[in-house]
């Protein structure tokens, strides 16, 4: 019904490709290995000219970081390894075999290039697993395999937990120098595309540069790909496990200065602090290399616990300030007028107890009051006097010496046992105002310390 040649024309059944034509291309594909390996060798370096160097280009994948020990200084990482050459003896003509452009098979059929990892530290020191490689009619070879490489890795833990890593991983023919095979990178940087996060660690890059070395075994260069792993620590399981507990408690010490002296626990305080802070301490030298770096919460552990300590030490001496008994020595001038003073107004201190200005002073208005009153003090003394004033002088002589005598010997004593409880509560007022004084010192000392911690983490 249509008009025109195309019309004209009868509908051609669609076009069937025969089994035989099938199991054709598998034909091709063994003739071209056969034909190709007949006579191969792997063992040699596959270029015309001995004398020319063979291009290598070398590409790494980043896919995972398994594992980053810092004591032992060794980074777990699992790599992507792709290598190319041309291979001068393995070209076909496509045409001939079918239009075959490329075949896939064992690495171990070709010659590879002994690249290896030169910081390796595998025990076992194992290379890429044995993988098929992607070989080309112009003779070009890819040859893409993973491995889970160990290498050195200089750890810096000078501010743990807010560190950062530079991990190198330096690729290289073990055998073949310069004038034998040319090793360069294909990009500037390694390939993060398929990276997995790490949960501790993260990548800030891995730049990749071309060195050409001459050892001291060799005359001729080497030349080496070396990538370099940019890692920065995730700090937070850190501050919550290790910093923030330490904090906190360190702020526990200067309220053992608050403690009252006679509660009997002011020392046990401290030494509970110094003794937490102790395992902190053990937490950390566990995990960090035996270096001569002191990492950063490491330096803040001991400087707290130097604070801790000298706060216990100062603790011991102020009680036994406190704890003076009647028979200390007063309180010298200059320490009235500077603690009892100057220092006590500073820290708020305006009652302290027996040492306290406004007992003081009632306690001796009383005792004026009892000492002025003498032999008055009680009814029968008064009683007495009485009749020590009716009785004849002569016959009364004896015994008014004898009364005045003890009379003078009560009033004594109690003079000498007011002056001891006065100066026992100078004392004590003395001890009371350098617990405030040092309080508030060793809190500034902490929250000092903890800015300077976290500044120089930022």
């Amino acid at each position: 019904l249509g008009r025109g040649p195309a019309a004209a024309r009868p509908l051609q059944p669609p076009l069937r490709v025969s089994p035989g034509c099938r199991g054709a291309q598998g034909r091709f594909a063994y003739k071209l290995l056969h034909d190709l390996f007949a006579n191969y060798s792997s063992a040699l370096r596959p270029v015309e000219d001995t004398d020319r160097a063979l291009n290598v280009t070398l590409q790494v994948t980043l896919s995972q970081i398994i594992d980053m020990d810092e004591r032992n200084q060794i980074l777990t990482s699992y790599l992507w390894v792709r290598q190319t050459w041309l291979d001068a003896h393995l070209t076909w003509d496509k045409d001939g075999y079918g239009g075959i452009d490329s075949i896939r098979i064992p690495s171990s059929y070709v010659w590879r290039p002994d690249i290896i990892l030169y910081n390796n530290a595998d025990e076992h020191f194992g290379g890429s697993m044995e993988t098929n490689v992607v070989l080309r009619s112009d003779g070009h070879i890819m040859w893409d395999s993973p491995a889970i490489t160990k290498s050195s890795c200089k750890v810096d833990v000078s501010y743990f937990p807010f560190d950062g890593q530079r991990c190198r991983l330096t690729f290289g023919s073990w055998t073949y120098n310069g004038n034998q095979i040319d090793l360069r990178n294909q990009l500037d940087s390694g390939d993060l595309r398929d990276f997995v996060e790490n949960v501790e660690w993260e990548v800030l890059g891995m730049p990749a540069t071309r060195n050409v070395i001459t050892y001291g075994c060799c005359s001729e260069p080497y030349p080496d790909v070396t990538y370099t792993l940019l890692l920065r620590r995730r700090a937070s399981f850190y501050i919550f496990n290790l910093l923030l507990p330490c904090i906190m408690v360190s702020f526990l010490a200067p309220l053992g200065f608050y403690l009252p002296a006679d509660s009997g626990e002011k020392v046990s305080l401290g030494v509970t602090v110094l003794l937490a802070l102790t395992v902190f301490q053990l937490l950390v030298a566990e995990s960090m290399p035996p270096s001569e770096s002191v990492p950063l919460i490491g330096k803040y552990y001991i400087a707290t616990m130097t604070m801790i300590t000298a706060s216990t030490a100062l603790t011991i001496f102020i009680m036994n300030v406190h704890h003076c008994g009647p028979g200390a020595r007063p309180v010298p001038p200059w320490a009235r007028r500077l603690i009892l003073h100057h220092m006590a107004r500073l820290c708020c201190v305006y009652e302290v107890g027996e040492s306290c200005k406004s007992p003081q002073r009632a306690l001796g208005g009383r005792v004026r009051v009892e000492d002025t009153a003498g032999p008055g003090e009680s009814p029968g003394e008064g009683q007495v006097g009485t009749e020590v004033r009716g009785c004849p002088w002569e016959r009364c002589l004896c015994h008014h010496d004898a009364l005045l005598r003890n009379v003078g010997y009560i009033a004594g004593c109690f003079r000498r046992h007011r002056a001891n409880q006065r100066r026992t509560g100078e004392w004590k007022k003395v001890a009371k105002v350098m617990d405030r004084f040092f309080m508030w010192v060793f809190f500034l000392m902490v929250f000092l310390m903890s800015v300077l911690v976290l500044g120089n983490a930022a």
